[in-house]
């Protein structure tokens, strides 16, 4: 992981102590961690293969021959003292021998097979736990570096969003624009898009995570733009909701029912506020015209190196929000066969309230 000078540096050799008082919690003395991206979280290494041993004294990354000069130069500029190990071969002997004297070691269950979970029994003499959120519960607090790469991603998304908008005057397919834009944020500096676009219109707009179609984009039909970058690993996340020309009154009525629990969700976003207050406002707002059962995902989710993680923003999330978290506020209504509008931005929690990462304006008409 790299930081240019316009970056600002984040504390990646911090995170490991963090971890492991998580691992602690958990009962665990140790931890294989063979999610890539929570690798990635503790060492700075971006390659496609590795995993990392964390134990009460040491960092150790494994990871293949292909990878050997990158891993040293990704922890060295990430300042993490990390010990390096290179084999070709599964890393048995590596890792049995760390793991000796280990009373308790802590698999990811999210990301470790009943395969794997065999292996590991053969190769440690030592109680296996599955841990859940062991690394990912650290990663929901960012620190400045990772929330300026998230801004920097944001405006990436706000600047093409500007860019492209005006070419839906033009009635393009959903594809085009949806290239148009993923093209606009490599241009922009972005390494790629955050997730696969969405550019959905009309009746396809009802279908909340439908992939671009070959469907060109009709005259006051509602088109749901849903979009992000990724800037050093990092990623925004933003859907704005739009309009050629004038949209049917319902569909007009839909949009601004949708604008409004959306403002009202962000407001909601402060540090010791319960969760499940955010995704309430929004209920409430659409509930409240009638369109209850036609917001059908949850209000929003963690950002950071994945573009869904902790935490969930759900009415029955329980937990309190805190100072550094990065979280989507994204209602939806969706009408089967005639339309569908969400808003969404990238909100920071902060000591005096949200922070909006995303600043396209929320206004339908495209001139």
């Amino acid at each position: 992981m790299t930081d240019s000078p316009a970056l600002v540096p984040m504390d990646v050799a911090g995170r490991a102590d963090r971890v492991r008082a998580s691992a602690a919690d958990a009962g665990c003395d140790a931890l294989v961690i063979t999610n890539l991206v929570n690798v990635r979280y503790l060492t700075g290494f971006t390659g496609s293969a590795g995993l990392a041993w964390l134990g009460t004294d040491e960092l150790v990354l494994i990871t293949d021959r292909r990878y050997a000069e990158q891993a040293e130069f990704e922890a060295g500029q990430a300042g993490v003292d990390a010990r390096i190990e290179i084999t070709n071969d599964a890393p048995k002997e590596m890792l049995a021998a760390a793991g000796a004297g280990v009373d308790r070691i802590g698999l990811e269950a999210a990301s470790v097979s009943w395969a794997d979970q065999r292996k590991y029994a053969e190769w440690f003499n030592s109680e296996l736990v599955p841990t859940a959120g062991a690394v990912e519960q650290c990663r929901q607090i960012k620190d400045d570096g990772e929330i300026d790469r998230m801004a920097k991603a944001a405006a990436i998304a706000d600047a093409a969003l500007d860019e492209v908008r005006p070419m839906l005057v033009g009635g393009p397919t959903e594809q085009e624009v949806a290239l148009a834009l993923d093209t606009a944020f490599r241009r922009r500096g972005a390494e790629k898009s955050a997730f696969t676009t969405i550019v959905a219109a009309g009746p396809n707009a009802a279908l909340p995570h439908i992939r671009p179609t070959d469907r060109p984009i009709g005259p006051g039909e509602l088109v749901i733009l849903d979009m992000g970058a990724v800037v050093d690993g990092y990623r925004s996340d933003m859907t704005r909701t739009v309009a050629v020309g004038d949209p049917d009154p319902e569909a007009q009525k839909v949009f601004e029912t949708v604008r409004e629990a959306q403002q009202l969700g962000v407001e909601q976003v402060a540090a010791g506020a319960p969760i499940s207050d955010v995704d309430k406002a929004c209920r409430e707002r659409i509930d409240a015209d009638g369109w209850a059962d036609a917001f059908v995902h949850g209000t929003g989710h963690g950002v950071g190196l994945d573009i869904h993680e902790q935490p969930w923003v759900r009415a029955t999330a329980t937990e309190l929000l805190e100072v550094g978290q990065v979280i989507t506020v994204e209602p939806g209504v969706y009408l089967p066969g005639f339309c569908g509008a969400r808003v969404e931005d990238t909100v920071v929690v902060t000591a005096d309230g949200p922070r909006r990462l995303t600043h396209s304006p929320k206004t339908l008409a495209v001139s």
